[in-house]
């Protein structure tokens, strides 16, 4: 199993960082790894929630089962769960005038076809996206303050 983590600073509110991070219908506008909601109609998720999501890595469509762990005061963390597992966890806390984020995500698979894609998942990692991610989450938590 690889793991990948980095962090950055936000100028933004803790909870407005968390209510990003578990709105469902902006999660899909940051995540590392692209991929849409399957039937889920709640505002939040919270922890105990269970998603099936759909996505595309190194070329083919997968899906995935999404057990959320904590979707909390401060943090989010989830196990998706398809031909790789991801293990990922966002913690924010109180930073200056802003907020600290700290990304990690795991990645592991068995079998040909899951180490493949564990491999091509890790080649995304490795490229950035896990700092895009966080970047992409501080700009739209930023650009959703200014229109408030």
């Amino acid at each position: 199993m690889s793991t990948w983590t980095t962090q950055i600073a936000c100028e933004a509110a803790p909870e407005a960082v968390l209510d990003l991070l578990t709105a469902p219908r902006a999660i899909a506008c940051w995540s590392p790894v692209p991929f849409e909601l399957v039937d889920f109609d709640h505002a939040r998720l919270s922890a105990g929630d269970r998603v099936r999501v759909c996505g595309e890595l190194a070329g083919r469509r997968v899906e995935f089962m999404v057990d959320v762990i904590d979707a909390g005061d401060d943090r989010l963390a989830l196990t998706a769960t398809g031909p790789i597992r991801l293990d990922v966890e966002y913690v924010v806390s109180p930073a200056g005038r802003g907020s600290r984020v700290r990304g990690c995500i795991g990645v592991s698979g068995g079998g040909l076809l899951g180490r493949l894609l564990a491999r091509a998942t890790d080649a995304l990692l490795a490229g950035g996206a896990l700092r895009i991610a966080l970047d992409r989450i501080s700009a739209e938590v930023q650009r959703t303050a200014l229109a408030a």
